[in-house]
């Protein structure tokens, strides 16, 4: 049964649209299994002076005003309610109402829009404002945002990511984790920038938005599919060329490591995202859209767009693009190098076997070819195929993350094995970095005598390859020992009395760099707002000589700096839609300031908003500090920043790094007043005046 859009007297004075109500007013859209909506048509959207192609009919009662250099175009409905278009921005949201079925459309805020960005910013904005940081993350009360940013979907190289926000089950901190691929693309073309899910569906259903046409159908026949079955069957029954992210088995049975896969590969993967739909019975998110993004100065986005291109294809014939040639895989030789490739669960920094699962091997051996996210010209992805009895099959992947953990930190080279962990990973919807890390804990408790044979139902020792393989499965399906490990490492080590064993910051699991041999990683590690993260603020860009910043990895000084500044930045780039991988190499100056100028006029080619690298900083730091508040409400303290003892304690046993620990004693004073926050790492009142955030 259809819905209506519900205008004039019946319509909700908060929504700017309207909202679905099925056509029988006395029954849920339950009852026929299907709601759906239909936006108004297109209104016109002006950019230099030109009508855009979606709609050249001017259209009455229009009017266009400033905010700051944003043009804002808002139309008067018949019923009273203004329509409201931004550039850059689709300027509107859906948000959907899992316990009621009702969907409706909301615009969004110019000056929301302007200082919280896109994507990651206005995401913790909403979550913010909405959810009682308090809430159990597994409850109604929780919220899941999916959203997208304002270079998303351009032509911008690299405008090709989403962002999932919502409190984390693994954590209990806020998590935001990230994803490309082409599913944010075709996402923001259906109109929106956001989605924002709320309540809980009492039967498991699916999302299908279709440009101006959005339903919630029912997923029964989807539950307990893998990811690959669900995109396929998705398809089927709603359009060949379909976008799909969805949760596996893994999501459904409420694993706190469970990820959000969408293009049946790509994963939006950190502290649990995929656990909160599956409580939630949202089995998946489908999406086809033609919407085009208006631009503020389309020509001058182009210019950027194609220098960059240049730039990435002059790196290519020099024969240094690795990221191209090899995938993330490549980082494999170099952190081994470095001493701090997480061995035998960061017992050793390095590990024998590095070259055996190195780029060079998985390309020589494994590799059908490159693949790019939507419109990249860099190609890092990697579509791969294994032929063995135990291990083979065909997919993408592996990155260097899942290298580190189900490789050297599970003491394993055999490559086939940790490739076929990362299929199961991909298939059954689980965060790679989460399950090998997970595994790896449970390898030094068997090994210290911690964890008994007789729980894990096998031997558990590291080097064991078979063993990655089997516990993968049995954590997503939650099955024996897997019903331990889907828990998190911090849990399953805390319930054996040794939570030390796990190499976690609030509670999620480190990714593959040992902070002992780069310091500024212990800061970062400490001081995220999701917990352990590279991909929230990763030094290694300065550390390790990946930008042309003069850095020691092995000192701690300046270290809190560098933290706070690319915390500030990487929180921009999730914001704007582009992947950090271009957006360090390409949009961010490589000097001692790592300045944003270019991204600044890239944005500003795209909203029209007036953003300058000083600007557009600050409103990264006013999202940090945003995320850090919800932090603090849900009960978090200095506390909660810090490290596991092996990275405090522990001296580095060989390699490079020998000797070193994790100085956070005198780093984080240092970092807290960097970022204008007291002693106890609680922001000042001056800090949030000037973030308008009081």
């Amino acid at each position: 049964m259809l819905g209506n859009i519900v205008n004039g007297d019946d319509a909700d004075q908060d929504l700017l649209y309207g909202e679905v109500r099925s056509h029988a007013q006395d029954q849920r859209p339950w009852d026929n299994y299907h709601c759906s909506y239909h936006l108004y048509p297109a209104f016109s959207r002006k950019a230099g002076g030109q009508e855009n192609e979606c709609n050249p009919h001017q259209r009455k009662n229009e009017k266009q005003e400033k905010f700051g250099k944003l043009t804002v175009i808002r139309h008067q409905t018949d019923h009273r309610k203004e329509v409201l278009y931004m550039q850059g921005w689709m300027g509107k949201l859906l948000r959907v109402d899992l316990t009621t079925g009702r969907l409706s459309v909301e615009m969004v805020d110019p000056e929301v829009a302007r200082d919280f960005i896109g994507g990651r910013g206005w995401a913790i904005r909403y979550l913010y404002d909405e959810v009682d940081p308090g809430v159990d993350p597994l409850s109604e009360g929780n919220k899941v945002i999916f959203a997208t940013g304002p270079l998303t979907a351009t032509l911008t190289p690299s405008g090709a990511r989403y962002m999932v926000v919502t409190k984390s089950p693994l954590t209990g901190a806020i998590t935001c984790a990230n994803a490309g691929g082409e599913f944010p693309t075709e996402m923001k073309r259906t109109g929106f920038d956001m989605f924002i899910f709320e309540g809980r569906s009492p039967r498991p259903i699916y999302l299908w938005v279709n440009d101006d046409q959005a339903e919630l159908r029912p997923a029964d026949h989807l539950w307990g599919m893998d990811v690959h079955t669900t995109v396929a069957l998705i398809r089927k029954e709603t359009d060949p060329k379909v976008r799909v992210a969805c949760i596996g088995p893994a999501g459904e049975k409420l694993v706190k490591i469970a990820a959000i896969m969408n293009d049946a590969h790509r994963a939006a993967g950190r502290a649990g995202v995929g656990a909160v739909l599956g409580y939630k019975n949202l089995k998946a998110v489908a999406v086809r859209g033609h919407n085009k993004v208006s631009l503020a100065d389309p020509e001058k986005l182009m210019d950027i767009s194609k220098e960059v291109r240049k730039e990435v294809e002059q790196i290519a014939k020099a024969g240094k693009l690795v990221l191209r040639d090899y995938g993330t895989a490549y980082v494999a030789t170099v952190t081994n190098s470095f001493g701090i490739i997480p061995t035998r669960n960061f017992q050793s920094g390095v590990f024998a076997g590095a070259e055996v699962i190195s780029g060079e091997i998985l390309n020589k051996k494994y590799l059908i070819r490159p693949k790019p996210c939507h419109g990249c010209p860099i190609a890092c992805g990697r579509v791969t195929r294994v032929e063995h009895p135990l291990y083979g099959g065909e997919g993408e992947g592996p990155e260097y993350e899942t290298l580190a953990a189900f490789g050297s930190s599970c003491g394993i080279d055999n490559l086939e094995a940790i490739i076929k962990a990362n299929y199961l990973c991909n298939e059954l919807g689980l965060d790679t970095i989460s399950t090998g890390m997970t595994i790896s804990c449970a390898m030094e408790l068997y090994e210290k005598g911690y964890l008994p044979q007789a729980d894990v139902g096998r031997p558990l020792e590291f080097g064991d390859a078979g063993a990655i393989v089997d516990l993968t499965r049995k954590t997503a399906l939650r099955e024996g020992f897997g019903d331990l490990l889907a828990e998190g490492s911090f849990r399953l080590a805390s319930r054996y009395g040794h939570p030390e064993v796990s190499i976690s910051s609030k509670k999620l699991e480190f990714p593959g760099y040992d902070p002992r041999g780069v310091k500024g990683m212990g800061i970062l590690y400490a001081t995220s707002n999701i917990g352990a993260s590279h991909m929230r603020g990763d030094t290694i860009y300065v550390e390790l000589g990946y930008v042309s910043v003069d850095v020691d990895p092995l000192t701690h000084k300046h270290k809190a700096h560098y933290c706070k500044h690319l915390q500030d930045i990487f929180a921009v780039i999730d914001s704007v839609g582009l992947c950090v991988f271009v957006a360090m190499r390409h949009f961010v100056q490589h000097n001692e300031s790592l300045s944003m100028t270019r991204l600044a006029d890239l944005m500003n080619s795209a909203t029209g908003v007036g953003y300058d690298p000083k600007n557009l900083l600050l409103a990264g730091e006013r999202i940090y500090n945003l995320e850090r508040l919800f932090l603090l409400k849900a009960g978090f303290t200095k506390d909660d920043d810090t490290l596991p003892p092996r990275m405090l304690k522990e001296p580095m046993p060989e390699g490079p790094a020998q000797g070193q620990v994790v100085e956070l004693d005198v780093m984080l004073p240092e970092y807290y007043q960097l970022r204008g926050w007291s002693s106890e790492g609680i922001p000042t009142e001056e800090k949030l005046k000037e973030l308008g955030l009081d």
